[in-house]
């Protein structure tokens, strides 16, 4: 029960990463919110029960439902900002309104997540934890570049820069941030942009074909690794792009 005692909310919960880190940080004791913009998708009747983990509908490119759930909830142990969107295309197949929604979504919403909820956080920080923020980034960022990544990419590096940031402004405050560079992984996003390819099979194929391990991640790949970032346990790390890529980046 690694995060026994603690308050971590997760956004993009509904499913995919976002739903396995809220229900994986439960099992191990947390208080988990699980927030989504689609409240539909926020059931979580299964085995963690209702007691641990709370639902709210959330869209985190609107800052005054950020400050109003800011709130309705006791300062947070630990924040997951899993929320993102994944634009497909070169920098000449980027529109202005797809670059604008891929910052909003990517970055500015963790912004506004981390202004609002940081300072009591810091509070939570100096009863004699820690407190600790992870970002969701990609090893398609400042890392490596992918083809037809253009505004993915760019917004995962400014996620990494981010979080580098926000780290150097309150170590010493025992606030920690660290960013989650995953690689290729099985979700519904994914499995909506192999539908939309021309050959469906061969995207699959070809997304498999760059992995080195000959298979896709998945979500219970990451979670140990969620939670291991938002207990204590990692407490003497911050500001770290942490890579779980299955080698991509070898």
């Amino acid at each position: 029960m690694r995060l026994t005692g603690k308050t971590v909310l997760v956004t993009a919960a509904g499913q995919g990463i976002g739903r396995a880190a809220a229900m994986g940080c439960a099992t191990q004791g947390a208080t988990v919110i699980a927030t989504d913009i689609n409240a539909s998708l926020l059931d979580y009747a299964g085995p963690c029960g209702a007691g641990q983990v709370q639902v709210r509908e959330l869209d985190v490119c609107n800052p005054q439902a950020i400050e109003a759930l800011q709130g309705q909830v006791p300062d947070l142990d630990g924040l997951f900002n899993c929320a993102g969107i994944v634009h497909q295309g070169s920098i000449l197949d980027l529109s202005d309104a797809d670059w604008a929604l891929s910052v909003d979504v990517n970055v500015t919403s963790m912004v506004r997540m981390c202004r609002a909820f940081l300072p009591g956080m810091l509070r939570q920080a100096q009863t004699g934890g820690t407190a600790a923020i992870l970002n969701m980034a990609s090893m398609a960022s400042s890392v490596k570049g992918f083809p037809n990544r253009a505004a993915y990419g760019a917004t995962k590096a400014a996620v990494i820069g981010l979080t580098k940031a926000i780290a150097a402004d309150f170590v010493q405050q025992g606030l920690r941030c660290n960013a989650l560079c995953p690689g290729t992984i099985e979700t519904p996003s994914l499995r909506g942009r192999i539908a939309q390819a021309a050959d469906p099979a061969q995207a699959r194929r070809d997304f498999i074909a760059r992995q080195p391990m000959g298979r896709l991640g998945n979500v219970d790949d990451l979670v140990p690794m969620i939670v291991y970032l938002l207990s204590d346990e990692s407490r003497f790390m911050t500001g770290q792009a942490v890579l779980v890529d299955g080698g991509v980046t070898i």
